[in-house]
């Protein structure tokens, strides 16, 4: 009997969060391990994974291999996670893959297991040379740490989902520094001492090596506007990142970074693969613009460090006179500190309902914006709250939407008309 498989991974619940390793490896035993047939790059961190990741994949695909990247949430469709050549899986090969990984499931596994295993066999399928892997969340008992990977990144770790991971932010590093393999590499770009006391400490006891973002890797904003970049056996000018946002240098050294490693595991990346790899990276909901005159930016910050990065950009990357904010966000996210960070800046703001249960009510919103004394207009879903941001901007204002990916998503979709 055929399935659909929208359906089926619906039914697997998809804001149902489980740790261990357990049942992923059991699967991929059944599926006879098939992320052991080509190499891998495993990425974590707080904010950043996903940028990273697609850099990573954009220089390696421009070198001429086969690339896989998999990457998590989505905004509009679920095979948006699962790339190969900077496609999206096609519809045929994901309903085949589905069909093919159900058919050996033992005990039963949740949709982000279950959504891991697929990427793993595709890229198998797919002949890759090499899979990119973002982690969904934390690192030790996430899905994607079953790989041997050549280089573990951790971009940054900052606070965000403290149910799951801890309160303090050695607690979380230790949680992301379950990707560091032993004898592995690790690549970071976080700087607080915390974190690197915690990150070193575990790489000295798994004997793998350390690299840091400003210490030993180094990218810098020339004057001119292009990048410079020293590494280990690279030094690189004139390179343009397509993506928006200073936050994006330190994510664009970790790519250069990563592919240092490769080219010492044997893989051969010319200049010209990173040059072109950086500026064609495109990835949605980062500072991305959806609409002109009134410009409208939708962007994915889902927490305060995100948020706070965001902000800077909206001060340095544009040129506006008025700020209009569209906000939403999901409950378990601290959204009262995000607000804080980004309301001083908005001219107006509006606040709105995304279609998930694990949303804020809006009126929950409302009474915050309120507590920090700013009056906000209440709006009951997505499309009512871009058609007032329309009315209100002028030709030379900015319409900010942002507070969370699936905020992101359902703009996504009212602007791809789905």
């Amino acid at each position: 009997m055929k399935i659909n498989p929208y359906n089926y991974l619906e039914n697997l619940n998809v804001d149902k969060m489980r740790f261990g390793l357990k049942s992923i490896t059991e699967l991929l035993v059944r599926l006879s391990h098939p992320q052991k047939s080509y190499k891998t790059i495993i990425i974590g961190g707080t904010n950043g994974k996903g940028s990273t990741a697609a850099m990573t994949a954009s220089i390696l695909h421009q070198a001429g291999y086969k690339v896989g990247l998999y990457t998590s949430p989505h905004l509009v469709d679920v095979r948006e996670r699962i790339v190969f050549n900077g496609r999206k899986i096609s519809r045929n090969d994901f309903n085949r893959t589905i069909a093919y990984v159900k058919d050996r499931l033992g005990q039963p596994v949740s949709y982000f297991e279950f959504l891991t295993a697929v990427a793993l066999v595709y890229f198998q399928n797919k002949k890759v040379d090499i899979a990119v892997l973002e982690v969904g969340l934390g690192g030790r008992l996430d899905a994607t740490n079953v790989c041997n990977p050549l280089v573990s990144v951790i971009t940054n770790v900052a606070f965000d989902h403290m149910d799951y991971l801890g309160d303090t932010l050695e607690s979380i590093a230790r949680e992301k520094a379950g990707i560091i393999k032993r004898y592995g590499v690790c690549i970071t770009s976080a700087n607080q001492k915390t974190v690197l006391n915690v990150l070193q400490d575990v790489c000295l006891r798994r004997q793998a090596t350390f690299y840091c973002v400003g210490r030993d890797i180094k990218i810098k904003k020339e004057k001119d506007g292009w990048l410079t970049y020293q590494g280990f056996d690279h030094h690189l000018k004139n390179l343009k990142i397509s993506l928006r946002g200073h936050h994006q240098l330190a994510n664009a050294a970790l790519a250069l970074a990563v592919i240092e490693i490769c080219e010492q595991k044997g893989f051969y990346i010319a200049d010209q693969a990173i040059l072109r790899g950086l500026a064609n990276t495109r990835w949605d909901a980062r500072l991305e613009i959806l609409h002109k005159r009134p410009l409208l930016v939708l962007d994915g910050a889902h927490n305060p460090a995100g948020m706070k990065a965001l902000c800077r950009a909206l001060k340095e990357e544009f040129s506006y006179r008025h700020l209009i904010l569209i906000f939403s966000a999901l409950a378990d996210k601290d959204y009262k500190k995000m607000l804080q960070e980004i309301a001083p800046l908005a001219s107006h703001i509006i606040l709105t309902q995304i279609k998930t249960r694990r949303a804020v009510p809006v009126r929950e919103l409302t009474k915050c914006a309120a507590k920090m004394g700013y009056a906000a207009a209440a709006v009951e879903n997505v499309r009512q709250a871009i058609g007032q941001a329309l009315s209100l901007a002028g030709k030379k204002d900015l319409i900010c939407a942002t507070g969370s990916f699936y905020l992101a998503g359902e703009i996504k979709q009212l602007f791809l008309g789905c």
